[in-house]
């Protein structure tokens, strides 16, 4: 009996159906995507919201299918075609870890030099220029937000206060900062104090929106020592590394071929 390629979701209690072929010479779990539209009634309710494809252990009955399975795709040409639908929708893209930056300092001294309690010198470092690549695609951006100052005044009739609390933006030296904007939001609050006097409490909150380039920086040491005519001289090296995220089109090609020569031997 042929084992087709299916789409399917899980089953009522949340379990991959008993029908997929997990096997080690399958695939399943693959290409997921809600099989709900937004504004609509759910058509699959939860948990079964989510489409998968895999290799089915047999083919389906015409007499009827469980509410786990969706349907089948029988050609390649089907396959490449929904798995580009899939991906147009949750945007695919390939992404690749490329070393874009690397620079060495070099630190270099006897022993003793190291060993200071009161550093008095004795210590030399030279640091090479850094090398630069640049990574196939184009480099990823992240855009995020976060509250970044928080105001409190409260006003009593004996007084005010003012309390702030500051929260800067931080990325990585090597990432680059773009699209700030920060929009303000007010809420002001009526309560009583224990002597049963009016207190009035203003908390302005600022939450900035932001993009960056997804890039990360990591270094990493390393430590030599020579004696020679009982002299130690050690020698620190610290090597620190750029790494970007690079993306590209995705290769709808080469997947629908991987998951087709999988089926094609599953079935021979």
């Amino acid at each position: 009996m042929a084992q087709p390629i299916v789409k399917y979701t899980l089953n009522k209690r949340g379990q991959v159906p008993e029908w997929i072929d997990t096997g080690s010479d399958s695939f399943a779990g693959q290409h997921a995507i809600s099989g709900n539209k937004d504004g609509y009634i759910p058509r699959y309710e939860s948990p079964q919201e989510t489409i998968w494809l895999g290799i089915a252990t047999g083919e389906a009955d015409p007499d009827g299918t469980p509410d786990d399975y969706v349907g089948t795709i029988s050609t390649k040409s089907a396959l490449t075609t929904y798995i580009k639908t899939v991906g147009n929708t949750v945007k695919y893209k390939t992404t690749t870890a490329t070393v874009t930056g690397i620079q060495t300092a070099t630190t270099t001294g006897l022993s003793t030099a190291w060993n200071q309690e009161n550093y008095s010198g004795g210590l030399s470092t030279s640091t090479t220029s850094k090398h630069t690549v640049s990574g196939v695609g184009t480099l990823a951006t992240i855009s995020t937000s976060q509250v970044t100052k928080v105001v409190v005044k409260t006003d009593t009739t004996t007084g005010d206060s003012s309390a702030t609390t500051d929260t800067p933006i931080v990325i990585d030296a090597a990432s680059t900062l773009s699209g700030v904007s920060t929009s303000v939001g007010i809420v002001t609050t009526s309560s009583t104090d224990m002597a049963g006097l009016a207190v009035t409490t203003t908390t302005t909150t600022d939450t900035t929106s932001y993009t960056y380039t997804d890039v990360t920086t990591s270094s990493s040491t390393s430590t030599s020592e020579t004696t020679t005519d009982g002299v130690t001289t050690r020698t620190d090296t610290v090597t620190t590394t750029e790494t970007g995220n690079y993306e590209t089109t995705y290769d709808y090609a080469a997947e629908s071929t991987r998951l087709w020569d999988i089926y094609t031997a599953k079935n021979a």
